[in-house]
């Protein structure tokens, strides 16, 4: 398996490279917390209404929505735009920076069919 923390030939204490370690840091920091990944999930096929994100996502709250869309906007992963209409419109969509996940996105996918059902059918017989 590919070492992504350290340049480790078994010479060194092996601790995670401190930069990559800023970095990865600053990664979890943006997605961090309950609902962003679910968020910005929901968010991969164009821009959605407020009230048709909510729905999308079962379990969340207004408040906790309005939330952590407010956290990813300024994480430059989601944008906003306010339509001038009565009744007043607001879309939320991915910022490019949010799309470059998309790759991360498919390998959790993929990893989530492959172990994940592999899971369910271990803890179903156990």
């Amino acid at each position: 398996m590919e070492n992504l923390t350290s340049a480790c030939d078994g010479d060194c204490d092996c601790s995670p490279d401190p930069a990559l370690l800023a970095d990865f840091k600053r990664a979890i920091h943006a997605l961090g917390g309950k609902w962003k990944l679910e968020i910005l999930f929901a968010l991969m096929n164009g821009a959605v209404r407020f009230g048709a994100l909510r729905r999308s996502i079962g379990g969340i709250t207004q408040h906790m929505l309005t939330t952590q869309l407010r956290e990813l906007e300024q994480d430059g992963l989601v944008s906003r735009t306010v339509f001038a209409e009565k009744p007043l419109r607001v879309e939320y969509e991915l910022t490019d920076a949010a799309y470059g996940l998309l790759p991360a996105f498919k390998e959790i996918l993929s990893w989530s069919r492959l172990y994940g059902a592999a899971r369910l059918v271990a803890s179903h017989q156990a």
